[in-house]
């Protein structure tokens, strides 16, 4: 009772939410690439258990799922509808993370405990580290207490390393995994690579952007030459200098700028010095609009993974089918250097009483590759039935025995590129104030581009808004 009473005043609250690792349900992106949802809701998904032939659940026995959209939830309603004689009603509580409101929630929900406390729930990239490895690691159960053979399923399902690091915890035990797989390509226009390099062969395309930056900018030169821009702004390449760097924020308990993390400073200015760029900020609507080719100058490429391309780039292009706006006339290649961006790992609680249940459930959202799991549908379109939205997932096993020919892509398959990509991304340069430093080091960044803040100040000041807001060691 106490949890659909917190859903019911939280719903007056909040506005949609946002999800990194996106769902594909076609709403509007929200700011990190995902789809907005219902700002929180406590729903009971499942239909009764008392069916004949069903196997019926002793009364009131549910799994509590907490999650920021109804992507998760609607999952497992699949797998209800898929085993109809797992026995367990669902009770999804869905809360939007818009205004931090998702942590605080869930929090109170995992220290109250009791029947009314999660038994599996959800958490993104921006937060994992804090329920994986940080302050409320304690709550999550590791898969193999459930009695999830992780080892064994984690190599047949060919799991990326990085989401295997950023789901274990301290003890060196796995406590999440996600479905999908975020690792970055870079994603451009087929036309423009042709007018300025004369093919737009991938592999071509591949070589003349990387690897590494120096290649990446003598590329931008190149472009600029033709009129051309390269990226849209300093955002499309920060993803990409965010993930790929060695160190995390904090490292022992001290503020700690890596120095491919500080080198961003100087890669923005000079993509806005030189012009390379429009200048725009993400999630805003002159970023949309060069997606479009309506920007200033036409825009060459974004960095991204696959939930960039399905749910942000095709609703922007300008079209639906292949001549309309830019749909059609995209293709992706390997980034001048490996990352990631975005995704949505999912954690049981260790005082959950229904670990078998739970267990089913985990193994197959997050390891089960075969056709009946989640992943295949979810990689070729058809968990709602045939002709839905194809995704990159987790299971690298999957996506190579799966289709992922796009129309918006030319007909490219994306697998090709996604499995490989998520093999070079780094998961261990994560922390649990990642969310918030990063807003502070992005406007620094803009506020010295700008010509507002000389390089010392802004990094001064960086460091001063860490110090005042979080409890981390600045020197």
């Amino acid at each position: 009772m106490k949890k659909k009473l917190l859903s019911v005043l939280l719903t007056a609250a909040m506005a949609a939410t946002l999800l990194a690792g996106c769902g594909g349900s076609g709403d509007a992106p929200a700011a990190d690439g995902g789809t907005e949802a219902p700002a929180a809701e406590n729903t009971d998904n499942a239909e009764s258990s008392s069916d004949e032939g069903e196997a019926a659940a002793p009364a009131g026995e549910v799994i509590n799922v907490w999650a920021f959209t109804d992507e998760v939830p609607n999952m497992i309603q699949k797998y209800k509808d898929l085993h109809p004689d797992f026995p367990y009603e669902i009770n999804a509580t869905i809360i939007a993370t818009t205004d931090g409101a998702y942590q605080p929630a869930l929090d109170q929900a995992l220290a109250a405990g009791g029947a009314e406390a999660p038994d599996i729930y959800c958490a993104e990239a921006a937060f994992v580290l804090k329920y994986a490895q940080g302050d409320a690691s304690g709550y999550a159960a590791p898969y193999e207490d459930l009695g999830i053979d992780v080892a064994a399923d984690i190599e047949a399902a060919d799991i990326a390393q990085y989401t295997i690091d950023i789901g274990t915890n301290p003890d060196g035990k796995l406590v999440a995994l996600g479905y999908q797989a975020t690792g970055g390509a870079f994603i451009y226009r087929r036309s423009i690579a042709k007018d300025v390099w004369g093919t737009d062969d991938p592999a071509e395309i591949g070589k003349k952007i990387g690897p590494g930056w120096d290649q990446f900018y003598a590329a931008a030169d190149e472009l600029k030459a033709k009129g051309y821009g390269i990226v849209s702004g300093d955002g499309d390449i920060w993803h990409a200098v965010e993930n790929s760097s060695d160190a995390g924020w904090i490292v022992d308990g001290k503020l700690t700028i890596d120095p491919k993390r500080e080198e961003f400073l100087d890669l923005s200015k000079e993509l806005k010095d030189k012009g390379y760029h429009n200048d725009t900020q993400d999630w805003q609507d002159a970023w949309f609009a060069d997606m479009k080719g309506e920007g200033q100058q036409q825009i060459f490429g974004f960095f991204g993974p696959a939930w960039l391309i399905n749910y942000t780039l095709a609703p922007n292009c300008g079209g639906a089918a292949v001549g309309e706006g830019t749909y059609g006339d995209w293709a992706i290649c390997e980034p001048p250097i490996g990352f990631f961006w975005g995704g949505t790992w999912l954690l049981a609680n260790k005082d959950t009483q229904k670990k078998e249940a739970v267990a089913e459930i985990l193994r197959w959202i997050t390891l089960d590759c075969s056709e009946e799991g989640l992943q295949y549908m979810w990689a070729n379109g058809t968990l709602n039935g045939e002709g839905g939205t194809k995704d990159a997932v987790a299971s690298g096993t999957v996506m190579e025995m799966s289709n992922g020919e796009l129309d918006f892509l030319g007909g490219q398959n994306m697998f090709e590129v996604f499995v490989p990509a998520n093999q070079f991304a780094n998961g261990k340069n994560l922390t649990q104030y990642d969310e918030t430093i990063n807003t502070y080091w992005r406007d620094q960044v803009r506020e010295y581009t700008s010509g507002n803040k000389s390089r010392e100040q802004a990094l001064a000041d960086f460091k001063q808004q860490v110090a005042d807001n979080l409890d981390v060691v600045v020197e």
